[in-house]
């Protein structure tokens, strides 16, 4: 299981200035113009919490903040994370990929 997640408003937390202030991310395989999967706005969902424990991330600055995630399975293959901000906002992100297997 792959967990990624793109973190902007959370960071501000590290005190880093100039945050996108609503990420969203999608994951494109290599050489498509479809998404596999896409977030936005993570939601403080329990199973991603403990993703984020299992992989020793630190925690988003709350439930409801506008950062991104996702939980998926993923076939062996190349695959893009794919980070626009809504709106067409742009400002400082920081983009994780975990293997949760």
């Amino acid at each position: 299981c792959i967990r990624d997640r793109v973190v902007g408003p959370s960071l501000t937390q590290f005190n880093v200035v100039g945050v996108m202030a609503d990420p969203r991310l999608s994951i494109v395989p290599l050489s498509q113009n479809f998404e596999i999967a896409s977030n936005d706005n993570w939601g403080g969902t329990f199973t991603l919490q403990t993703a984020f424990t299992t992989s020793g991330a630190f925690n988003f600055s709350e439930a409801g903040s506008l950062d991104a995630a996702v939980l998926v399975r993923l076939p062996p293959g190349g695959y893009t994370v794919k980070v626009e901000g809504a709106g067409g906002d742009s400002g400082i992100v920081l983009v994780e990929a975990y293997d949760l297997d």
